[in-house]
């Protein structure tokens, strides 16, 4: 079938087809679990207990106040961590003396789960926001420095090589060739970072919190309130997915030449 050939192109409309049964039949799927009464509604509400309850939550609490909070924290976390990993990365990624330097710590680091670092960033940062900050800084900044110096080695070494034989500069080969080389990958990495920060919203509001998504997540499940839970988890996923259809939609507008057909 033309719409699975390896790598062929389909229209627009093929794929809008396509994306709305792979969001709409696991919806089916689970409204026709939870109709057909097989599991109990305690741990698995059906599509409208969930979206009653979202619409209470958004007529009697603070919904937009949560959605507020939560964004702010991840957006700062994940901007912290892009603000340092980028240039670092890019150092690691051009010199091998950096590289040896720091990529095994970073290695090394990467693989601690954030998690076991809340009781340090409580004793160091305190309990307010930055500390849900560093949480969320912590969990997505050893992985992005990683994938920025990956981004980088894979500029081609003839582009290197031939810049260096017309005397470009250490300071011109980092800015006029490997930057620009790169730039699409690494707008690419700081998409499916930000994926990764979302991840740890939950996490980085275990330290505290009185609002925000995560928050009204933990609060729910100590309450039984599954309906909540899903719908908190649903809210979350929505609004990482309109992130990366912007991510995405920047990526077209600043690299059009990427998506021209042949």
């Amino acid at each position: 079938m033309r719409w699975f050939a390896p790598r062929l192109a389909i229209s627009a409309g093929a794929w809008w087809l396509l994306a709305g049964l792979g969001l709409l039949l696991p919806l089916l799927g689970w409204a026709l679990l939870s109709w057909s009464g097989w599991v109990d509604p305690v741990f698995l509400p059906g599509p409208s207990a969930v979206l009653a309850r979202f619409w209470r939550w958004a007529t009697e609490d603070e919904l937009l106040a949560d959605i507020a909070i939560s964004t702010w924290r991840v957006v700062a976390g994940w901007a912290l961590s892009a603000v340092i990993a980028l240039p670092l990365g890019l150092a690691i990624g051009t010199w091998r003396g950096v590289q040896a330097l720091l990529e095994p710590l970073t290695d090394f680091i990467r693989y601690m789960p954030a998690v076991a670092f809340i009781p340090l960033v409580m004793l160091w940062v305190g309990i307010d926001e930055g500390a849900k900050i560093a949480i969320i800084f912590i969990g997505t900044f050893f992985q992005m420095v990683l994938m920025v110096a990956e981004d980088v080695r894979r500029v081609p070494q003839a582009q290197i090589e031939a810049a260096q034989t017309m005397g470009a500069s250490t300071l011109e080969l980092v800015e006029k060739v490997i930057l620009p080389s790169a730039k699409p990958a690494l707008l690419d990495t700081l998409r499916v970072t930000m994926g990764w920060a979302w991840t740890y919203l939950v996490v980085a509001e275990l330290v505290a919190a009185n609002s925000g998504l995560g928050y009204a997540i933990l609060k729910a499940q100590r309450f039984l309130q599954t309906d909540k839970i899903f719908a908190g988890i649903l809210l979350i996923g929505l609004i990482g997915l309109a992130i990366d259809q912007l991510f995405r939609r920047l990526h077209r507008h600043a690299f059009p030449w990427l998506y021209l057909r042949s």
